[in-house]
């Protein structure tokens, strides 16, 4: 169901501050998240070993964590180290510690075999804090299979009928956008899509006055298990933007983070970032309520999906063009989980 030797966005590094215990389940599984006093982020199983209580209810002391109903104190690593009135402690005693890696605002856990945890496979995302960019991350809950919202994202046609009066502007972009390159890909796709002399979306037009048709392309790019960054280029219609011209153009990046929680549900990560006006804060909060606006209506069409096929577990898609990105994705994403369910050597152990 889950691929698990790899990095997942667990939070972001400000859900963390002053001292916050975060229960957060990731995989199934529930964890605790943490920054000690040394400033090192902590992942632990949420579950003291002891009677199953919630060390998010505990106590931090330093860098380790007390659960506060019979006072068991557990290390970084997720070691048992003391006991209040006993002074043996079983060996092996303890819950399970995560890789954890803090990196550009992200906390980063890896929910497979330790011991293949390698903090360089981690996405290098730049632009989330280069001064020369400006954005509110933020997060949101779906009651829904993360691939849902990965194929939502895989679709650019969706646009048109779904953000038609926020993201979108008009019906007319699912008819004339096309896609000018999907490019397949081992860890995902790519995806670039071309409107031009397009109607100005309503979230741009909130604070880009005076324009009122805009050339737009769109660069979107997925990564196993799901990562998506969508490159934004918006610029005066009829300018040559198509043929390099950027006179007057803006610049926007969408990062976007589906972790599952359980097999029907998912955190939401995202942060919409702008280039342009970088001292008007309001941009980047006008961004990003019209980013949840239009998340918003995404969630009320996915949440509706997974209710439907929860009625009839049978159902089956049937695919048209448009979905030859998130099809591709799918079979990819797929084939990773197969590979990690039966790796070479037992297959080979097997015959």
């Amino acid at each position: 169901m889950f691929l698990k030797n790899c990095w997942y966005m667990a939070a972001w590094n400000h859900e963390l501050i002053d001292g916050k215990l975060l229960a957060r389940t990731i995989l199934e599984e529930p964890m605790l998240l943490y920054r000690g006093e040394s400033g090192r982020v902590v992942a632990l199983d949420n579950r003291c070993c002891h009677r199953g209580a919630k060390l998010s209810n505990g106590r931090m002391e330093g860098d380790d964590i007390r659960c506060m109903y019979h006072g068991l104190k557990f290390d970084p690593a997720g070691k048992c180290i003391q006991i209040p009135g006993q002074d043996n402690i079983p060996k092996g005693l303890g819950v399970r510690s995560y890789p954890v890696v803090e990196k550009q605002g992200i906390v980063w856990v890896w929910m497979g075999e330790a011991a293949k945890a390698d903090a360089s496979l981690i996405l290098d995302i730049e632009y989330l804090q280069n001064p020369k960019w400006r954005g509110v991350p933020d997060y949101m809950h779906y009651k829904a299979d993360y691939r849902l919202i990965v194929d939502n994202l895989s679709d650019f046609a969706h646009l048109a009928f779904v953000h038609t009066k926020t993201l979108g502007g008009s019906e007319e972009y699912a008819y004339k956008s096309k896609p000018l390159a999907i490019e397949r890909l081992d860890d995902g796709f790519r995806v670039e899509r071309w409107h031009m002399n397009a109607p100005m979306p309503p979230f741009l037009n909130k604070f880009w006055r005076g324009v009122s048709h805009v050339d737009r392309r769109n660069i979107g790019r997925m990564y196993v298990p799901g990562i998506f960054f969508l490159e934004s280029l918006f610029a005066p219609a009829g300018l040559g933007l198509e043929k390099g011209n950027r006179e007057g153009a803006k610049e926007y990046r969408n990062c976007q983070f589906f972790t599952p929680e359980t097999r029907k549900s998912t955190h939401f990560f995202w942060n919409y970032l702008h280039d342009h006006d970088l001292d008007d804060p309001t941009i980047a909060l006008s961004l990003r309520d019209s980013m949840v606006a239009g998340f918003m209506e995404d969630k009320f069409i996915i949440e509706g999906q997974q209710e439907m096929l929860d009625a009839d577990p049978d159902f089956k898609f049937h695919g048209i063009v448009s979905d030859a990105p998130l099809a591709h994705f799918r079979r990819t994403l797929q084939k990773r989980i197969d590979e990690e369910m039966n790796p070479p050597e037992k297959l080979k152990a097997v015959s």
